[in-house]
């Protein structure tokens, strides 16, 4: 079976030809044909069959369509697929496909020297036009125009095989038939130069190349091309060689500039935007304001073999100057004379007029403020002129079929402690644009801290860097990055001759601003009030707009989308954060973000106790600069309830991630906020935040006060109604009761009564009673329930608590194996779970455990970790005991001076009025009172915690 769309769409079985129906269904088949064997998107089919006016329901009005066709050709020949159709045929089998590659050879034996070859495959190329392409598909233009131009293509090369030949005086005719329907083809004026030349009208030829020159200076305002030139010289000359092709030259290179500073940290975009550059046709830069994209695209062009013409765009203030700022960049001039029998033409044609037969690389730099016009003009030229490649830049991509997208990230970051800052991008370009404003600088252990700050703080976007790096020349690098808070101010003394947008931060991001309508805008200045981004879900509820509008704002290179999240760079955020406290919607909008995060908060805070853990903390993880944000937000605003809600709900997340600092100042800000207020009803979320307060080991006497009224209040028996996590916090700080029997009564009466996190809590509670007790059997008996019941639920850090447990008790019978065995599998989990404050702990418990096995060095290893990750996350209690058990070996080894120095910080760290703590203190009081005085005694005497 045979498609024919070169002319009226026919399909012919075996010669026979098959009937088609109504005008729709050839147009569907025209298309479908157009790209035999591939999928066609039912999108792009919709739009080739109804234009810009498609019925309402156009998707059953197409798979009516597809029907209909289906009945004419047999069903297995117009498949289904999730995104269109597909017509089941060798492309070959299609006369437009065969016409390309017939074409295709015919070029090629023609380079290769064969103009008999190259003239028989060309005119069977031809033979195969039956008239107007793809007549049956009035929306499908550019293809249509395509298929034009390689047809025009085609004839021009079979006319030189022709030449080649000799035959020119049979050409003449032909030749003055297609120069006048095609005036501005500079090769068909040639051949009939060659044509003419070779019939031995030299005269006529020459009145060919005048009449030539004076129309493309008329139309276009441009000489003639090297082919036109070199057929005139060869006619005045009487060359042999006459129409041969112009010497080879140099590569044309218009409005590339010359750069003045080092090209610093975008080596794998250069080679990617070149590997794709050889790949597609068009390719287009995306990514925010400042982040490199012309110097990316200029350094890129400025590698390309042959011809580059770069265009800028900033300065076109209107969609109709884009093709006039594309001729200027070509260096085409206006029509010197337009009359009224020649009009002037229209900017568009001149342009496909001139760049038709050229091989070139059209650079079109910041398109998004005319995007629309942009991407309709480069459609047209890349459709007119196969030899035009186009590399353009932007916020958002052209939208263009066939476009590859090369979004630019800003540079990348080191980390805020980095060992090498200079391994990134980031600041290797602070410290080149640095250097060039004061001579001699360099990032040294003195300053590398501050420009680490100063990168990050900007995002690694390289035009900020670019100004931060030139307030050195009146600023030290400390001070620019300490006013980095009020980097719209500090950074405002770009180039001179730069773009206005482009000479302060400020007017980098107003400019990207200025381009969203009223609900981009909207969107964005309500983004703002995340501060760690937002999965689409969220942000749709807290803004209150659709995730179209949201997604809007990733196309233009407002937001970030990754890893599932809307995420701005800090700089965009902080603009964004300026319009929000200008619109009048800040305090509700924060409202809003705040009643999410409690409602996220509430449904995670049991799960975070249960089988899914893991998930649960990953996806709080995700959302934690949020709940931190959230929190300061409604203490700050005076929603003091939904402020407790947040610190309540959030404090079983914080102390398994180990987040004691942020934690407790939050809660403390709280507290100073409540002063004496409670509210009826919430005072698990009021005991809670107090606990939370405490944890960090410090406070001052309203919060011991808080603290004591606390226990006296609640006692070390309460059972929480609602947030299960006070019940571990409270047994911490109160520590157990007076009356050890009594207590195991109430603890086992209760049992029964509570759910299984509170139950398998209790046990292990009771275990501990039973332990300090002496009931080594009953103790581990408890502990086994507390562990059965944790890993029944699926509950890692219960088990964790538990194995400790264990740890302790094997510990004091002296199974000094055992507890390490013990130890290191609650580590394991600890691990598992992320949980810096219990991975402190339990590598504590098994230095503990290695000292008792003469392992020292194992143990001491295990100590100084320790050491390191408590003062990370700020748990005192562990960094207390790390110091101690560092304290203690070097006692043992005889250094009194680093015995001396650890113990006195394990001393100063050590929590006060913690019964967890109680046995930490006794041993660093111990330790001390070993060291001997100044003349050679023990200290004696016990030293107590501060």
């Amino acid at each position: 079976m045979r498609f024919h769309i070169l002319g009226p769409t026919e399909v012919l079985d075996d010669d026979r030809p098959i009937a088609l129906g109504g005008p729709r269904v050839r147009a569907l088949l025209t298309l479908l044909a157009l790209h035999a064997g591939r999928v066609v998107d039912a999108g792009r089919l919709a739009d080739g069959l109804y234009g810009a006016d498609p019925p309402e329901g156009v998707a059953n009005a197409l798979q009516s369509q597809v029907s209909r066709l289906r009945r004419a050709l047999g069903r297995d020949l117009v498949e289904f697929h999730p995104t269109g159709y597909r017509l089941v045929a060798d492309p070959q089998d299609v006369d437009a496909r065969r016409f390309e590659l017939l074409a295709q050879a015919g070029r090629q034996a023609l380079a290769a020297g064969d103009p008999g070859r190259a003239a028989a495959l060309l005119r069977d190329a031809l033979d195969l036009w039956r008239g107007a392409p793809l007549a049956d598909a009035p929306h499908a233009g550019a293809a249509a125009t395509a298929l034009d131009e390689l047809r025009l293509a085609a004839t021009e090369d079979r006319v030189q095989a022709d030449l080649d030949l000799g035959r020119h005086r049979e050409l003449v005719a032909e030749l003055r038939r297609l120069v006048a329907a095609h005036p501005l083809r500079e090769r068909l004026s040639a051949q009939l130069m060659r044509a003419l030349y070779g019939s031995g009208r030299q005269a006529e030829a020459l009145t060919v190349h005048d009449a030539a020159r004076k129309l493309l200076d008329e139309e276009l305002g441009v000489e003639p091309g090297p082919e036109l030139t070199a057929a005139h010289l060869a006619v005045l000359r009487a060359d042999p060689a006459l129409g041969a092709s112009a010497p080879a030259a140099f590569p044309l290179r218009r409005g590339l500039r010359a750069q003045l500073t080092s090209f610093v940290g975008r080596s794998e975009e250069l080679d990617r935007l070149r590997s794709l550059l050889t790949e597609s046709r068009l390719v287009t830069l995306t990514g925010p304001g400042g982040a490199g994209k012309t110097r990316l695209a200029t350094e890129a062009a400025a590698r390309q073999p042959g011809d580059v013409c770069f265009v800028p765009l900033a300065p076109v203030s209107d969609a109709s100057g884009v093709p006039g700022a594309v001729l200027a960049a070509l260096g085409i001039r206006d029509a010197l004379l337009h009359v009224p029998e020649r009009p002037a033409v229209d900017p568009v044609a001149r342009l496909v007029s001139a760049l038709t037969e050229r091989e070139l690389l059209l650079v079109i730099d910041n398109c998004e403020h005319l995007v629309g016009a942009a991407a309709e003009l480069v459609d047209h030229l890349l459709a007119a002129c196969p030899g035009l490649r186009v590399l353009a830049t932007g916020r958002e991509a052209l939208g263009i079929t066939g476009e590859s997208l090369l979004p630019l990230a800003p540079l990348r970051l080191p980390p805020p402690e980095a060992d090498d800052p200079l391994g990134y991008a980031a600041v290797r370009m602070f410290a080149d644009r640095a250097a060039a404003v004061r001579p001699g600088f360099t990032v040294d252990a003195g300053n590398a801290a501050d420009v680490v700050r100063i990168c990050r703080a900007l995002d690694g976007l390289p035009l900020a860097i670019e100004l931060a790096a030139a307030r050195l020349r009146t600023l030290p690098v400390a001070d620019v990055a300490a006013r980095l808070d009020d980097r719209f101010e500090l950074l405002t003394r770009g180039s001179r001759t730069a773009l206005p947008r482009h000479q302060t931060l400020r007017a980098v991001v107003a400019w990207s601003w200025d381009l969203l309508d009223a609900d981009e805008q909207q969107a964005a200045r309500r983004l703002a009030v995340f501060a760690g981004g937002a999965r689409p879900e969220a942000a749709g509820r807290v803004c209150g707009l659709p995730e179209d509008v949201l997604f809007a704002l990733v196309e233009k290179s407002l937001v970030e989308f990754t890893d599932g999240r809307l995420r701005m760079l800090q700089t965009i955020r902080a603009f964004c954060a300026e319009r929000l406290a200008e619109s009048g919607e800040e305090e509700a909008v924060r409202r809003a973000h705040a009643a999410y995060h409690v409602e996220l908060l509430e449904a995670a805070d049991p799960r975070l106790r249960a089988a899914d853990q893991l998930e649960w903390l990953a996806l709080l993880d995700e959302e934690s600069d949020d709940i931190v944000a959230a929190t300061r937000s409604a203490t700050e605003s005076g929603d003091l309830q939904q402020a407790l809600r947040l610190t309540a709900y959030s404090a079983c997340y914080w102390w398994m991630r180990g987040n004691r600092v942020t934690s407790a100042n939050l809660a403390a800000r709280l507290l100073r906020a409540l002063g004496p207020v409670t509210f009826p009803g919430m005072e698990e979320e009021h005991a809670l935040c107090v606990l939370v307060a405490a944890w960090a080991g410090t406070g001052d006497d309203d919060l011991r006060a808080r603290l004591e009224e606390l226990r006296e209040r609640l006692g070390w028996n309460y059972v929480p109604v609602r947030l299960d996590f006070l019940m571990m916090l409270l047994s911490m700080f109160t520590g157990p009761p007076p009356d050890f029997d009594h207590a195991v009564e109430d603890i086992l009466h209760l049992l029964p009564r509570l759910p299984p996190w509170q139950r398998s809590l209790s046990s292990c509670g009771a275990a501990f009673v039973y332990q300090t007790l002496g009931r080594t059997d009953e103790a581990l008996e408890h502990f086994a329930a507390g562990l059965d019941g944790f890993r029944a639920i699926g509950e890692r850090w219960g088990t964790v608590l538990v194995l400790s447990g264990l740890c302790a008790l094997r510990r004091d019978q002296g199974d000094h194996r055992g507890a390490y065995a013990l130890a290191d599998e609650a580590l394991t989990l600890a691990r598992e779970l992320g949980c810096g404050t219990d991975i402190a702990e339990t590598l504590c418990r098994r230095a503990d455990a290695l000292v008792r096995l003469d392992d020292v060095e194992g143990a001491r290893a295990d100590y100084v970790l320790a050491a390191e990750l408590a003062r990370r996350n700020g748990s005192l209690e562990n960094l207390a005991w790390a110091e101690l058990g560092l304290g203690e070996l070097a006692l043992a080894r005889g250094d009194l001076a680093e015995a001396r120095t650890h113990l006195t910080r394990a001393r100063e760290e050590c929590p006060v009025g913690w019964y967890s703590t109680e046995e930490t203190r006794t041993r660093i009081a111990t330790a001390l009172a070993a060291l001997p005085t100044p003349h050679g005694e023990p200290a004696g005497g016990v030293v107590s915690g501060r």
